[in-house]
């Protein structure tokens, strides 16, 4: 026999069997004595056959050890449920704890900004902070690949394209480029510069004249570009960056000095030409802003720079966007012609 099967035995010899086994049911009483001698006889011959004599035992499987693996593998199935409970509950965290705030916002007032020297200092400030403003945001930069690269990873979505703004043909490439993935250009910021520190009896003809191409023609060949569309739609602004040393004239910078007052002029005089068509022109003059452009200066120099200002210290390259990001707005239609100083009192 098998550990999972018992013995079934009907001992026919013995006519008072009180008791029958069966699997899985209780010990149950025989008929009672009276009745069993009249029907002593009738009642063992159907049995005989069904359980002969030389079988007298039968085994049958049992039945209770095929229920105890139920009852083992229920606890299994029920193990995994509470760990598949927090999966799913983590699972659609994932998404939902990365939000998509500043993507929306990418698109949230439908206006275009296009913003010359975009890559660095004032420039990149500038481009955050319309980026930030819902604005769809065009970068030029020149040469400084890395740090165009990194904008443009900052600010997802931000179209950068190189440009030599002294260079009209190159001006018009990329401003088609632009043209192709925003569509038009609403807001343009003229902020490309370079800066020089030099006696005026020893500035080249070449540094001069390559002073005033990217300082001064640079904003000519821009704006050119940008107000077709603008007259056409009768609506527009027009930024530019000077500086004041433009307002002023300074030592030593003749040459940066005279590029940068030609950009006043030319801010001055073509609000006059465009105010008409619903385009204004204005220009913000920083002073002295703690920027990349101040990278030859020493700590005693911008210490002393910082003395010099009313407000006792540099400027910031954020101070100037915010500023810049107010005169494009809608509220700024009633400004054209000005020359906005960001120089905490340095020049009044």
């Amino acid at each position: 026999m098998y550990d999972d099967e018992f013995e079934l035995t009907f001992d026919m010899a013995e006519d008072n069997a009180e008791t029958v086994k069966l699997p899985g049911k209780p010990l149950q009483p025989a008929p009672e004595a009276p009745e069993a001698p009249e029907s002593a006889g009738k009642a063992k011959e159907p049995e005989v056959p069904d359980f002969p004599d030389d079988e007298p035992t039968i085994v049958i499987p049992a039945r209770k050890p095929r229920e105890m693996p139920k009852q083992e593998r229920e606890p299994v199935r029920a193990e995994p449920v509470p760990e598949l409970a927090p999966a799913e509950v983590k699972a659609p965290e994932e998404p939902a704890a990365a939000p998509e705030a500043p993507v929306p916002a990418i698109r949230t007032n439908g206006r275009t900004v296009l913003i010359s020297g975009g890559d660095r200092g004032i420039g990149a400030a500038t481009a955050k902070a319309f980026y930030e403003a819902g604005y769809r945001v065009a970068v030029f930069y020149h040469k400084n690949a890395e740090a165009a690269a990194a904008l443009e990873k900052a600010l997802p979505g931000c179209t950068i394209v190189q440009c030599d703004v002294a260079s009209r043909a190159s001006c018009e490439l990329a401003f088609h480029a632009v043209e192709q993935a925003l569509g038009r250009v609403d807001v343009l910021v003229s902020n490309a510069g370079i800066a020089q520190q030099k006696l005026f009896t020893d500035i080249t003809p070449e540094e001069w004249q390559h002073m005033l191409d990217v300082n001064l023609t640079g904003a000519f060949n821009l704006c050119q570009l940008v107000l077709p569309g603008m007259i056409r739609r009768k609506a527009g602004r027009i930024l530019t960056v000077s500086s004041m040393w433009g307002q002023t004239g300074g030592s030593c910078e003749v040459h940066y000095s005279a590029a940068k007052a030609g950009l006043i002029g030319l801010t001055k005089a073509l609000a006059k030409e465009e105010g008409p068509s619903g385009i204004t022109v204005n220009c913000v003059a920083p002073g002295v802003i703690d920027t990349d452009m101040m990278a030859a200066f020493t700590a005693e120099d911008k210490a002393a720079l910082a003395e010099e200002t009313p407000v006792g210290r540099l400027g910031s390259a954020d101070e100037v966007a915010k500023l810049l990001l107010y005169l494009a707005g809608e509220d700024a239609g009633y400004i054209t012609g000005q020359v906005f100083g960001v120089n905490g009192g340095l020049v009044i």
